[in-house]
């Protein structure tokens, strides 16, 4: 079975996430935009009304009109040589797919389908973002102690840090630890990109601000 596998960016709603955090996968039966963090949404052929070139002014890119209730009208995916993009996914037979897909496909669409397209739990969200708060604002209100720098950082910042990375190390290696943070039925391979990132930016700056502190 032709099936598109495209690495860009994409537009959800008001969220965007630049290339390469974007990746589009088109076969004859399915259309998953998988945008990390951003979102994830799954199509079936009856789902999408039309497909048409999109332009941003930061690129250009196509545009996925859709009849899924659960989703935000705006899904755009990034990419140069929108055209060949449109061309090449009606090759894979999907626009024009009007068989009753397979049942495991099916369920899976209908799954992610109903769980909408963010993947995180709110509740984690909302923890995440109190904690990681409350110990920035140790610092800046006292609670820890400051280095002689005459800066407003110091352990409560270096704890913030080191929460987010182990926060994004342990979506990924604890299993019962994912399905507190993501919905029913994702699976942190979804948003890998988007933890492995925050590891990075929140393990380089830790080290920072451990030398700046030190």
């Amino acid at each position: 079975m032709y099936e598109i596998v495209e690495t860009g960016g994409a537009n959800i709603g008001s969220g965007r996430a630049t290339w390469p955090f974007a990746k589009l996968l088109v076969n004859k039966n399915e259309l998953q935009l998988n945008a990390s963090i951003i979102g994830n949404v799954y199509f079936r052929p009856s789902d999408v009304i039309s497909i048409e070139p999109f332009t941003l002014f930061s690129g250009t890119g196509i545009k996925i009109n859709h009849r899924v209730s659960g989703y935000s009208e705006k899904v755009i995916f990034l990419t140069s040589g929108s055209r060949d993009l449109i061309k090449r996914i009606n090759d894979t037979g999907f626009l024009s797919n009007s068989d009753t897909i397979p049942a495991e496909v099916e369920a899976r669409i209908n799954k992610y389908q109903s769980s909408g397209s963010f993947p995180m739990k709110w509740s984690a969200v909302i923890v995440f973002v109190v904690v990681w708060n409350l110990l920035f604002l140790g610092d800046l209100l006292g609670y820890f102690k400051n280095t002689s720098n005459h800066l407003p950082i110091g352990m409560g910042v270096q704890l913030a840090l080191a929460f987010a990375f182990l926060f994004a190390l342990t979506t990924q290696l604890s299993a019962p630890f994912s399905r507190l943070v993501l919905k029913d039925g994702r699976k942190a391979e979804e948003i890998k990109s988007f933890l492995l990132f925050l590891m990075l930016i929140s393990g380089l700056m830790f080290i920072l601000f451990s030398f700046i502190t030190g």
